[in-house]
């Protein structure tokens, strides 16, 4: 039997950057797991041993790759992905589970792609700081919420920096620099009557110059940014207060309860009633 342990992380409140699972195996010969696809990013680094990846890219075709120690692999959520223990060698590994609004943008800065999910670190100190910041989460599994969140920034920082090109731009750092400015502008005011043309306003943009960065560094339009935030807000909402639905429409910007709950459904697959009724932390 393979020697395995793992956590699942209690609390989905967190809408930047989220914890969901994280573990660590020792696998038998020849263990495998898949064909699956997960609905978030989860990256494996292989501590010993060796085993193989099958995993679609990004035109749904299936490749292979070969992974040892000090290597690992990121699986991106909705990809098919089955991997494999080595029969002479098989691998022990860490992972850890986790999403967010910012995710994609940390991730781009990266080599790791659905058409490349190999993480070849470049820098041994930083890929063992790295490893650290995993170990500590799946060791310290009983650490209060924003304790953990705090050190998977940490692994993030420490896995970006062991693998991403050095050379920066400048005009990546003032893309960047508008970005952070027009997602903090958006935080602050979400609950109000807030558009694209306003939040550009606020960056000093032209909108379509605006809407073409934003997508680039986030992976989503600048309404669909505020829409995810504004439904994200009001999922928390739902789960941890008894606001009525209407309020809660009002807190996260609409006035109109039949807006709110079309925007709900549209994003969460339910009307916010019967996704409370599911969800509600009792």
């Amino acid at each position: 039997m393979s020697d395995i342990f793992f956590s699942i992380f209690p609390n989905e409140n967190f809408v930047d950057l989220g914890l969901f699972q994280y573990g660590r195996e020792q696998c038998e010969a020849a263990h495998s797991y898949g064909p699956a696809k997960r609905n978030h990013f989860l990256f494996h680094y292989v501590i010993s041993g060796a085993g193989t990846l099958l995993a679609d890219d990004s035109k749904g075709e299936t490749r292979t790759y070969h992974i040892k120690s000090n290597q690992g692999f990121m699986i991106f959520p909705d990809q098919i992905n089955t991997y494999i223990a080595d029969e002479r060698n098989p691998w022990e590994y860490i992972w850890i589970e986790f999403d967010g609004l910012r995710v994609k943008s940390l991730l781009e800065m990266t080599r790791l792609t659905e058409d490349d999910p190999v993480y070849r670190p470049r820098f041994k100190d930083v890929r063992e700081e790295m490893f650290g910041e995993m170990a500590y989460i799946v060791d310290h599994a009983d650490s209060s919420p924003f304790h953990l969140i705090g050190h998977l920034y940490l692994f993030l920082d420490a896995l970006v920096r062991s693998i991403a090109e050095l050379k920066v731009t400048t005009g990546s750092k003032l893309r960047d620099f508008y970005i952070q400015e027009a997602i903090a502008y958006i935080e602050h005011n979400y609950q109000n009557a807030i558009s694209v043309e306003t939040v550009a306003e606020k960056c000093g943009l032209n909108r379509s110059y605006f809407g073409k960065i934003f997508k680039d560094a986030i992976g989503k339009t600048p309404q669909e940014f505020i829409l995810s935030y504004r439904m994200a807000k009001a999922a928390e909402l739902l789960k941890l207060t008894a606001m009525s639905v209407a309020d809660i429409g009002n807190a996260v910007g609409y006035e109109n309860q039949l807006h709110f709950s079309r925007a709900f459904k549209n994003i969460y697959g339910l009307p916010p009633r019967e996704w409370r009724n599911q969800h509600k932390i009792r």
